[in-house]
């Protein structure tokens, strides 16, 4: 059965694990020869279900040399590039205070400056594509205020308005941009950060209760919405945040009645 990615070529940052992990599989299985980019992307270059398993290709988003050659390779090994999913990122908790400088400095270079390291990279591929897509991971830390996710949040709403600029800038080469607001992912990332708390099932039933749906978001979902923004069946969507939240950002339910 024809998928609505065949033909396409798809290149994931951060495609290693988690929620890219997800997207570099589903793309696959929709029908898209897929590269994942990531320091690590062992995990992706398995054998997946679709026209050919995907590539897993070392890249390193604060290096522009190194995403440029990477781009360039997928794009040679397949003869274009037509999405660039700009997964790649880091996490942070505290508050303005509680970060040094240094370190503001390492999450603003992954997060924002590696998605826009990687945008550079793939925009000469992606200008010859004709239906070509940019889909941000962006977070619900760019729409909701966090307790202690200061820096994450930083990054994050500087990711959601650069979608909006990018989506403005390129629309006229034929490129739409996207982004994806997940709220808390159930990824290796947010178990760890759970593992070295001191009561790690209070914290992520704390976790649970602040979504509405009473759950964590699940990788898979997120890449669902990915994919969505990142098919030519959507080809009418630019410059948009789809939320993936299980409903955090825009609702406010009464409290459970006791009893």
């Amino acid at each position: 059965m024809p998928g609505e990615f065949d033909g396409l070529v798809a290149a994931v940052t951060g495609g290693g694990s988690g929620i890219g992990l997800a997207t570099v599989r589903l793309l696959a299985a929709r029908g898209a020869r897929v590269a994942a980019l990531d320091l690590d992307p062992s995990a992706a270059a398995e054998p997946a279900t679709g026209a050919e398993g995907p590539m897993g290709l070392v890249a390193d988003v604060t290096d522009q040399a190194s995403v440029v050659a990477a781009m360039a390779a997928v794009a040679d090994r397949w003869g274009g590039l037509d999405v660039l999913v700009n997964n790649a990122g880091v996490g942070a908790q505290g508050t303005d205070e509680d970060n040094p400088v240094e370190e503001w400095r390492r999450v603003l270079d992954v997060n924002l400056l590696g998605t826009v390291r990687a945008t550079r990279a793939a925009l000469p591929h992606l200008r010859r594509s004709g239906r070509a897509a940019i889909v941000n991971t962006c977070s619900i830390a760019a729409t909701a205020g966090l307790p202690a996710r200061a820096l994450y949040s930083a990054t994050k709403g500087a990711v959601l308005s650069l979608t909006l600029a990018m989506a403005a800038d390129h629309l006229p080469e034929g490129i739409r941009v996207n982004c994806v607001n997940p709220g808390t992912a159930d990824t290796p990332w947010v178990r760890r950060l759970l593992a070295a708390t001191p009561d790690p099932e209070a914290e992520l039933a704390a976790l649970r209760a602040r979504q509405p749906t009473g759950r964590l978001v699940s990788a898979d979902e997120v890449a669902a919405a990915i994919a969505y923004l990142a098919s030519p069946l959507a080809s009418a969507t630019t410059g948009t945040a789809l939320a993936v939240d299980g409903g955090m950002q825009g609702l406010r339910l009464r409290p459970a009645k006791e009893g």
